[in-house]
């Protein structure tokens, strides 16, 4: 499938929507189901789209880039559209997103090296919830999908995963091991089990989620 420009270097579904980012600082909306596939190009980032997460709902796009800026979209966007909220608070790029399984309407976002920012949204009325700075570039986000937790993933300068209470943000435990900026992490089916993959070419499996 055919769209962009430039390398495509983020991506989500939203049920036959597969979303792509691109280095053209570009968003492309592709229905799989037709050979036409390009039905929405949207523009509004200046940099490197690096970071796409749809709504569990399927109702809003969020974006992230190289512009330190985070775009939420709606569903029925076309190539004319603007976002429905621009959050420019990110001091540096913001890769890391994810939507709250428990709440609606509930976005975090990562901040890189510059930022090292975790941020909390409510994406219905445009407000910040809350900022904690990590002290380290937050390179992903995933919610713990049985209790109110979230899992951010570090590159410079620690590279490692802490695990956070929300909406406290007390943090539980930082998981130690990788030796270079982690760069991706994905929940087991299960929903008990989280793997990290890092530039120091590990793999890494973590029983952060599972009950005691």
């Amino acid at each position: 499938m055919n769209g962009h420009s430039g390398r495509i270097s983020s991506m989500s579904w939203n049920r036959h929507i597969l979303s792509s980012g691109g280095g053209d600082n570009l968003i492309v909306n592709h229905d799989v189901r037709i050979a036409e596939h390009k039905v929405a190009t949207l523009s509004n980032h200046t940099q490197e789209v690096c970071g796409l997460s749809w709504s569990p709902d399927g109702m809003t796009l969020a974006s992230g880039a190289n512009d330190n800026v985070v775009s939420l979209w709606d569903a029925t966007a076309s190539s004319s559209s603007r976002p429905r909220f621009e959050f420019t608070d990110h001091q540096a790029a913001v890769k890391a997103l994810a939507w709250s399984p428990h709440e609606r309407n509930l976005l975090a976002t990562g901040g890189g090296t510059g930022d090292k920012c975790i941020k909390f949204w409510n994406t219905r009325t445009g407000s910040l919830l809350n900022s904690i700075d990590t002290g380290s570039q937050v390179s992903g986000l995933q919610w713990n999908p049985k209790e109110k937790e979230i899992l951010s993933s570090h590159g410079y300068t620690e590279n490692h995963l802490s695990l956070w209470k929300y909406p406290t943000m007390a943090k539980v435990k930082d998981l130690k091991g990788h030796t270079d900026r982690v760069l991706h992490m994905a929940v087991s089916p299960d929903g008990g089990s989280v793997v990290s993959a890092a530039a120091d070419e590990t793999l890494r499996f973590w029983n952060v989620f599972a009950p005691p």
